[in-house]
């Protein structure tokens, strides 16, 4: 069973908030777009929004998630009137094809970020908005993996100085077991809690640390 990010009810109106709350951060408030975006991600709405909590991916409008935002990091409110066009413009869809590829690949909005900003997303509107959002996924995810190469595992394993050979010997697991996930030629997330407890344990991270989502 494929798990998202939360609740497929929500995801219209998710993805119409933060597509109006980039928009007004853009084109009403003048704001560049991962100049907003980062003050977002810093926030704990972020967070929530991504998990789906109602009161951000339902209960209120574009315009006022985004004074929400402004609100927690301390910034000083803007003078311009909530305002919601009709006519989309790139920043709206970047806010909204971002709302479906979270819900979609339930990563986080730091870790989406990272690898694909708005400004990139805005720069690939003129290829992509009136494609079928399957075809707008298949594209970020693309450039998701490009930015993520090594998978988590060889991450982790880098940053504590092991070897394969030596992860292998000190948690127990094969380590052709461990070369076949770092080459992501066995998905690790289907491979067997104990392994994972294993692997996590010797390089002092959580088993959720290295499954690939």
């Amino acid at each position: 069973m494929t798990i998202r990010a939360y609740d497929e009810l929500y995801l219209d109106s998710a993805q119409r908030i933060l597509g109006d709350m980039m928009d007004f951060a853009v084109n009403t408030c003048g704001m560049e777009p991962d100049e907003y975006f980062v003050h977002f991600l810093v926030s704990s709405i972020s967070k929530q929004f991504g998990e789906g909590n109602p009161l951000y991916v339902a209960g209120c409008t574009g315009c006022e998630l985004f004074r929400k935002v402004l609100l927690e990091c301390g910034i000083s409110d803007v003078e311009q009137e909530d305002a919601m066009y009709l006519d989309k413009s790139p920043e709206y869809w970047s806010g909204w094809i971002l709302a479906y590829y979270q819900w979609y690949t339930a990563r986080s909005f730091q870790k989406i970020h990272r690898a694909i900003t708005m400004e990139d997303l805005c720069d690939l509107y003129p290829v992509l908005h009136e494609a079928d959002v399957a075809k707008a996924v298949e594209v970020l995810e693309a450039r998701y993996r490009q930015y993520y190469k090594e998978t988590n595992l060889k991450r982790f394993r880098k940053r504590s100085g092991l070897t394969q050979a030596a992860l292998a010997r000190e948690s127990g697991v094969a380590v052709r077991q461990i070369q076949l996930f770092e080459q992501r030629r066995r998905d690790i997330n289907k491979t067997q809690a104990i392994q994972l407890l294993a692997l996590s344990k010797v390089l002092g991270c959580s088993m959720f640390d290295l499954m690939e989502i």
